[in-house]
């Protein structure tokens, strides 16, 4: 490695997360209790639902998920609407849809048993190195290495490295894992990172291994790991089509390769330079269903920030002007009263339209 170690021995260092992580590791509802055996379905669906998102924000998910879906052969019998309804409002979809195609290939595959062979696990969809590592370390007990923020973090305080390099990261990881309870110690490290030494004004004082940082004895834990530089982050206008029709308004379902596949939405397209947001509107149901539809006010703007790119959605309220819906840019269809939009999984920024659409002032035509 091009930095050095923590300073002592590995063992050493080992010991001292253990024993902490006895001490103080917190009862979340996916860990199993001491002495417990670990359920690989919980410990994986944790790990997917936990990418890029808080603890505090998993919890109430996790424990709705496992009331619709209370094991791996429900899931994979389960249709993706009920999947992605269950997840509405969590995020990063594309989650949502491998774990589902995931689950149904070990339904077929390995009678609805979670393989414990890393090689198997990794074949899975949507299985990436983190996921790999932390189900078959904490579910099976496997010496398999992790990297994730959290311990991105904690290794780089560790080594004193400004901008640790990937290579760098998890060999430090592979080096760390051999050991009894490769699992608890993984998720030591990542407890650390998320309970003591967190990204500002670490509580180095509360640290079990601060003996064994380099940043710490340099008076450089502020300072690492330095921030990555943010990349501009480009921006759609997009117009939202609310058409209503008889008290109805129409909902798609964009295809599942798709930003959002698989969810239901209202009828968008991306204004073109010099497009109004009614033209807009009409031209993403008319390109998208066959339908003519006649635009009328602009009834909300609605920010989100996805990962890579900041939507401005302006809904527009349009009425039916003829034409029976097909499928041309989407994998369905539905003409949804207010009281039935409950039961279509709407991501968080359709759901807001939605919510401004059925108003009842907003109805009786145009």
């Amino acid at each position: 490695m091009t930095h050095p170690r923590p300073h002592g021995g590995l063992p050493l260092l080992r010991e001292r997360l253990l024993r902490w992580y006895d001490e103080h590791r917190r009862d979340l509802p996916w860990r199993a209790a001491p002495g417990e055996a670990p359920d690989p379905y919980r410990v994986w669906l944790s790990e997917v639902m936990l990418q890029q998102t808080r603890v505090e924000t998993v919890r109430p998910y996790f424990e709705r998920w496992l009331e619709r879906f209370p094991s791996l052969h429900a899931l994979a019998g389960a249709p993706l609407d009920d999947v992605l309804k269950q997840w509405e409002g969590l995020g990063y979809y594309s989650r949502a849809r491998n774990f589902h195609r995931a689950a149904r290939e070990v339904a077929e595959r390995y009678a609805g048993e979670v393989p414990g062979d890393p090689e198997a696990f990794r074949a899975l969809p949507g299985v990436g190195r983190y996921t790999a590592g932390a189900v078959m370390s904490i579910a099976f007990g496997r010496e398999e290495p992790l990297v994730d923020g959290n311990v991105r973090r904690v290794f780089a305080r560790w080594t004193d490295a400004p901008e640790p390099a990937e290579a760098e990261l998890w060999a430090l990881a592979d080096a760390l894992v051999p050991g009894e309870r490769p699992g608890d110690l993984n998720q030591a490290v990542m407890e650390l990172g998320a309970t003591v030494c967190v990204p500002r004004g670490p509580r180095c004082g509360e640290c079990p291994v601060r003996e064994h940082c380099r940043a710490f004895a340099a008076g450089t834990q502020d300072q690492r790991p330095l921030p990555r530089k943010a990349k501009p982050t480009p921006h759609e206008d997009t117009a939202s089509a609310v058409v209503e029709h008889e008290g109805r308004l129409l909902l798609v379902r964009r295809p599942v390769d798709a930003r959002l596949g698989g969810m239901w939405a209202f009828p968008a397209a991306v204004r073109r330079p010099g497009e109004t947001s009614g033209a807009a509107a009409e031209r993403a149901v008319r390109e998208g269903l066959g339908v003519e539809a006649r635009a009328g006010e602009e009834i909300a703007r609605v920010p989100h920030a996805f990962t890579h790119v900041r939507v401005t959605y302006h809904a527009v309220r349009c009425a039916w002007a003829g034409g029976a819906p097909r499928p041309l840019a989407y994998d369905a269809w539905a003409w949804a009263a207010p009281e039935e939009l409950d039961a279509f999984a709407l991501p968080v920024a359709q759901r807001k339209i939605a919510a401004l659409a059925t108003e009842a002032t907003l109805f009786g035509g145009l």
